[in-house]
């Protein structure tokens, strides 16, 4: 098998588009040690790989790769063995180290990103905890959770708006999300937005390119996208009262 068809073979079992990814450059990156029969081997073999970092793992001998928008590969040292999936610590507890990583990640990440980039609806009285939602206005259940903005709020949860339109940038939902960012009452013109309204068309300097970017290096896939405080990815909608649960406060 060629490289070429072993890019789309590996792209194909994680859900990558590879040849949109940003390749790994050897010359801009370092190795960890003992990593360097593995990465050389990579590099030959799979040049458009979008590798994100490579750090050793706890067991002797592997290290894992991790590619942009959160997924992992792992390999042997002496460069012979590559597997995808997550590893797992066996304590007195199953720990998967790998979701471990990809939490810390999405907080530094979610950190990174200034609040008033953000449309947020926050609760009248002590905010407990909050969520990140990468949000799409025209999606049905993006719309059913805003629906229930009120009651999570109410549960003490903040939540936080990033904009990632579906379809992508330069698309007709793009320009309302948009839109709604430049309104002078941003929660009003989402609110409006994810009711079936219209709102005046408008643009102005916004972060929705940066979000969507951000979305993908969080590991968003689809819409509604709850990061929690801790930095867990919960994919899809949640009823308030089970969003409080899994958040738990409840």
């Amino acid at each position: 098998m060629n490289s070429k068809s072993l890019n789309l073979v590996i792209a194909a079992s994680l859900g990558l588009s590879l040849l949109l990814a940003t390749p790994f450059s050897s010359a801009a990156q370092s190795y960890p040690e003992g990593s360097e029969k593995l990465m050389d081997k990579l590099t030959e073999l799979l040049p458009d790989l979008p590798i994100e970092s490579v750090v050793a793992t706890p067991m002797a001998g592997f290290f894992v790769v991790e590619l942009e928008g959160g997924q992992n590969l792992y390999g042997s040292a002496d460069g012979e063995y590559l597997f995808s999936g997550d590893m797992y610590r066996l304590t007195s507890e199953v720990e998967n180290l790998a979701e471990t990583r990809r939490m810390t990640k999405r907080r530094a990440l979610l950190a990174a990103e200034p609040l008033e980039n953000m449309v947020v609806f926050s609760p009248a009285g002590e905010t407990k905890s909050f969520i990140s939602v990468f949000t799409d206005v025209d999606c049905g259940y993006c719309r059913k959770l805003h629906q229930e903005i009120a009651e999570i709020n109410a549960l003490g949860i903040e939540v936080r708006y990033l904009g990632y339109p579906r379809g992508g940038l330069g698309t007709p939902t793009h320009a309302k999300i948009v839109s709604a960012w430049c309104a002078d009452e941003p929660t009003e013109a989402m609110t409006a937005l994810k009711s079936g309204l219209n709102i005046d068309m408008k643009d102005c300097e916004n972060p929705i390119a940066e979000q969507y970017e951000l979305g993908r290096k969080v590991g968003v896939t689809g819409t509604p996208a709850i990061v929690t405080a801790d930095g867990r990815l919960l994919p899809g909608y949640m009823p308030a009262a089970a969003l409080a649960e899994a958040i738990g406060l409840n």
